[in-house]
């Protein structure tokens, strides 16, 4: 791990904001890191006010969408509410149809087949718009790619609308209306939404010709909320108000398929690491294991009987997911050592029958042991489908765009992307995306990166301090959970190495004559001899709370220990 140190802010800066908000310069410091450098800024971050969201309409073709919606309703037609298979599409199918539906009956949902049509619209499901009379269809979290695709339905008189957050091409689909941020000639103030949060605009947008506030349309933000942490957007601007207010949602009046899969929790307040890890896993398992179609069905359901019955079943295939995971993963790294691949710049790893519904997780997980930009592929139907995930600070959606001559298709972001390709073309791009990586990349980007916000002494963590620090919250990309540093730890000989297999570490820490603190670092008991010997050393960390029989205290989260 390389530990960097972010700079500090200008002390005169720190003094202004301090004095302003009547807070030690520590917050005002972490406050400016941030971007908060003034008083209203503060109250803005501190106090996320739904006042501040963007008028939808300023998002290009927002008026076109919302007039070709109204007139379907006045005309009685069907609409085809489409989206992608994942949390962000499941989601944003869900809060589109069941906002539609509470004000007309014509509308209905469609979730790609994960296997049988892939990622995105699909010729399948404009062929079963046709079939079923269907003459709008709005895709969700999907679309901005398929210029083919909407060309198609548009010879059988199907009208597209798109709502979607991913890059663009160089051509922009022929449908009636695109929303998308990230479109050049869109001149959206915020550029960073998830496929659920331009979903929510377009309700925003809806409601306001119906005369419906924003307080009218809270009880969609729990979605919003869910989408925007699974999709790990940035949780700054908008985000941050739509995560704050959904949240709430959440932990006050969740939805029917919610409460189903909170129902064994037993946290009193969920955070958005907890969506993140409780919820969001549970919705991507229908589609992964299953289909997307179960997870709309449980985040529509109103009966908490029948919730509760799809919230048992997609629990079954959460439970499936992790055992595919865990097998293929362990195949996945004795391939890489099998093939003498372990020095390379790229993870690229392959086998037919791999389960397409975890490649994701997969690569997720490979990055983690072989910290490189990753690849993992699966056979689906006659070609080769892969899920992509990059290290911080390298684009892997441009790398791929480097290797396109081998590549069949590909789509999404700069961390994560999914691509297909030939059987005879693997070789080829695997040997080229290894070359383009290796040229392009920075070699420190191969080494796991530790960001510290400041420096501090265990003496100036107090409950005040934390109290201001969860404040902070809604974490997320651009506003990370505060990771500090303190030097001269030593042990009070209670350090150990504690869970069933004995790999997390347990200490018991003091700082010259400050305060104990207890410090917990998963997957960390190769470090027992640097915390537990007799020299003292230094720690990366966060702060949370520890409950344990009723009581509740500070405790140090360990990222790394040094000497």
């Amino acid at each position: 791990m390389r530990w960097t140190l972010k700079p500090k802010p200008e002390l005169e800066k720190v003094n202004s904001l301090s004095k302003a908000l009547k807070v030690e310069p520590l917050i005002a410091s972490l406050l400016i890191q941030r971007g908060v450098e003034t008083f209203e800024e503060a109250e803005k971050f501190f106090r996320p006010s739904l006042d501040d969201l963007h008028d939808p309409f300023l998002m290009k073709d927002m008026d076109k969408a919302v007039e070709r919606i109204e007139k379907a309703i006045e005309r009685g037609e069907n609409i085809l509410v489409y989206g992608d298979y994942d949390v962000d599409g499941t989601t944003s199918v869900a809060l589109l149809s069941s906002y539609l539906k509470s004000q007309y009956p014509n509308v209905s949902t469609y979730i790609p087949d994960r296997y049988d049509e892939g990622y995105g619209v699909s010729y399948k499901g404009i062929d079963f718009a046709e079939d079923n009379d269907f003459s709008l269809i709005i895709a969700l979290d999907c679309g901005i790619k398929a210029i083919e695709k909407v060309a198609y339905a548009s010879e059988k008189n199907i009208d597209f609308i798109i709502c979607d957050h991913h890059r663009p091409g160089k051509e922009i689909p022929k449908a009636i209306a695109v929303l998308d941020p990230k479109r050049e000639d869109c001149e959206y103030p915020f550029k960073e939404l998830c496929g659920c949060g331009v979903g929510f605009k377009l309700i925003q947008a809806l409601g306001e010709k119906r005369g419906l506030q924003i307080e009218d349309l809270l009880l969609y933000l729990d979605l919003v909320a869910t989408a925007i942490g699974a999709d790990i957007v940035p949780i700054t601007g908008e985000n941050r108000i739509l995560a704050y207010y959904g949240l709430k949602v959440i932990n006050s009046n969740p939805r029917t398929g919610f409460k189903a899969i909170l129902k064994q929790i037993k946290k009193q307040t969920l955070t958005i690491t907890d969506v993140v890890f409780i919820i969001a896993p549970r919705i991507n398992a229908a589609g992964r294991m299953k289909h997307g179609n179960h997870a709309v069905t449980l985040l529509t359901e109103t009966d908490s009987e029948k919730a509760e019955a799809y919230a048992a079943e997609i629990e079954t295939f959460n439970t499936d997911r992790r055992e595919a995971d865990k097998q293929i993963t362990e195949e996945a790294l004795q391939q890489i050592i099998q093939n003498k691949e372990e020095d390379r710049k790229t993870t690229v790893v392959y086998q037919e029958n791999w389960h397409k519904g975890v490649i994701g997780i997969v690569a997720s997980r490979l990055t983690e042991t072989y910290y490189r930009p990753t690849l993992v592929f699966t056979k689906s139907g006659e070609k080769l489908a892969a899920s992509a995930r990059s290290v911080k600070g390298f684009d892997v959606y441009n790398a791929l765009e480097s290797c396109s001559e081998h590549i069949e298709q590909f789509g999404g972001h700069m961390y994560a992307a999914g691509l297909t390709l030939l059987e005879k073309d693997f070789e080829n791009f695997k040997n080229e995306f290894e070359r383009v990586v290796s040229e392009t990349i920075d070699p420190h980007l191969l080494i796991p990166e530790i960001k510290i916000d400041v420096e501090i002494d265990l003496k100036d963590i107090t409950p005040k301090f934390y109290r201001i620090l969860k404040q902070f919250a809604p974490f997320g990309p651009e506003n990370m959970t505060p990771t500090f540093m303190t030097q001269n730890l030593k042990d009070t000989g209670w350090g150990k190495c504690v869970g069933e297999d004995k790999t997390h570490l347990r200490v018991v820490v003091k700082q010259g004559n400050s305060n104990q603190f207890t410090g917990i670092g998963f997957s960390m008991a190769n470090k027992q001899d640097i915390a537990c010997g007799e020299k003292p050393f230094k720690a990366a960390y966060c702060i949370d709370e520890n409950e344990w029989q009723g009581n509740v205290s500070l405790q140090l989260r360990l990222k790394d220990i040094k000497e």
